[in-house]
């Protein structure tokens, strides 16, 4: 059975990624802060199917994180086959206000890691002739207001997903997916006005994690042919932003 790695799985779209994947693969739950939650995922996922599932902590703050959380992922079952680089910080940073810090945790968990992690998993992931799928964002190209070093970081994702989709091939595949008006923030924040959002949705519905998940399964599993592509499940946002 193939086993994919899920950063940040513990909650939100990585939980709902994780318990899709693990309908016909082994997970190995990435997480940083959220042990318990990520624990108790495990717990769930292992009582349905025993030894299919594992957790692994990282900061994923350094390329030597990176390196160590590829070794410790493939110990727990002796091969990956997919890496899924989920993990992301999210915050406003309107220009005058952002600092270095901020610049620093918004590049690092939506550019840098992913990076990083898929150069150190690229010799498995080839060997298993397997994919890296990254959660970009339909903000990558449409700016989102006060938002500048998020979406740069994005945008970045989105190159770094088509520029390694063209020198890893033809062992790994690698995509994207651009999630819309999925789970909204935490804390609403200046330009993510709900209200304002829906009604710019031609499907006038914000989607579901679900909508997500299946995308994800379907580039792993149903797409031998597709790589270097960025799928936005947004339910038409994108042409209304």
């Amino acid at each position: 059975m193939a086993t994919a790695l899920i950063t940040g799985a513990a909650a939100r779209l990585g939980r709902a990624i994780a318990e899709e994947l693990h309908l016909d693969h082994r997970v190995i739950i990435h997480y940083r802060n959220s042990e318990q939650a990520a624990l108790a995922l495990v717990a769930e996922l292992n009582r349905r199917r025993p030894d299919s599932a594992a957790a692994v902590h990282s900061d994923l703050a350094t390329a030597a994180d990176c390196r160590q959380l590829a070794e410790t992922a493939l110990a727990c079952f002796g091969e990956i086959s997919l890496l899924v680089n989920n993990a992301s910080a999210f915050f406003p940073t309107p220009i005058g206000n952002a600092d270095e810090q901020q610049w620093e945790a918004l590049m690092g968990s939506n550019l840098k890691a992913p990076f990083f992690l898929s150069q150190a998993l690229a010799p498995a992931l080839a060997g298993s002739r397997g994919s890296i799928i990254n959660l970009a964002d339909i903000h990558a190209d449409k700016p989102m207001p006060a938002h500048t070093i998020y979406c740069a970081a994005k945008a970045g994702l989105v190159m770094l997903t088509k520029s390694m989709a063209r020198e890893l091939a033809p062992g790994v595949r690698v995509n994207a997916v651009a999630p819309g008006a999925i789970l909204w923030p935490e804390q609403e924040s200046e330009g993510y006005n709900k209200e304002q959002i829906l009604a710019r949705i031609p499907m006038q519905r914000s989607g579901d994690p679900s909508d997500i998940a299946r995308t994800v399964r379907f580039l792993a599993a149903d797409a031998p042919y597709i790589t270097g592509q960025v799928i936005a499940v947004d339910g038409g946002r994108s042409l209304n932003i």
